[in-house]
C-alpha cells in the first residue's frame, strides 16, 4: 500500500507565467493524458481550438501525450495569457519529471518565459502612447 508521502512524491510541480496570468502545473507520471485545468476538462476550459493546441505544444515535443496526468491551476489575464502560461508551466514540469527533456523543449521554445506585458496609462494621456486630439484654435 501506498503511503501519502509516496503519492505526493510522484507528482511535479511548477509555475508558468504569461502577461498576468500565472499557472501553477502538478504533472503525475503514468497517468493516461487526463489534463484538468481549474477541475475543469481542458476541451471544456478553452473553447478555442487553437488554445488547446497551444497547452498541448510540449506534450507532443516530448512525446508524452497519452502518459502523464496534469492538474493545473490557473488565474489573472485572458484566455490567451492563460494557455501560454499553462503551456511554460507544463514544459517546465516536464523537465523536472525528465532532464532529458530539457533539450528538445528549450529547442522548441517552450522553456523560455516570453516577458511582453502591457505598458502602463501615463497620466494626462489616452492611454500608453495614444494622446488626445491637440486642437490648435
Amino acid at each position: 500500500m501506498a503511503t501519502a508521502e509516496t503519492e505526493k512524491e510522484k507528482r511535479f510541480y511548477a509555475t508558468g507565467k504569461r502577461k498576468r496570468s500565472v499557472a501553477r502545473v502538478y504533472l503525475t507520471p503514468a497517468g493516461k493524458g487526463a489534463i484538468l485545468i481549474n477541475t475543469t476538462p481542458l476541451d471544456r476550459y478553452f473553447g478555442r481550438l487553437s488554445s488547446r493546441q497551444i497547452v498541448k505544444q510540449p506534450l507532443v515535443a516530448a512525446k508524452l501525450e497519452d502518459k502523464v496526468d496534469l492538474y493545473i491551476n490557473v488565474f489573472g489575464g485572458g484566455l490567451s495569457g492563460q494557455a501560454d502560461a499553462i503551456k511554460h508551466g507544463i514544459a517546465k514540469a516536464l523537465v523536472a519529471y525528465d532532464a532529458n527533456l530539457r533539450k528538445p523543449l528549450k529547442a522548441g521554445g517552450f522553456l523560455t518565459r516570453d516577458a511582453r506585458k502591457v505598458e502602463r496609462k501615463k497620466p494626462g494621456q489616452k492611454g500608453a502612447r495614444a494622446r488626445y486630439q491637440f486642437s490648435k484654435r
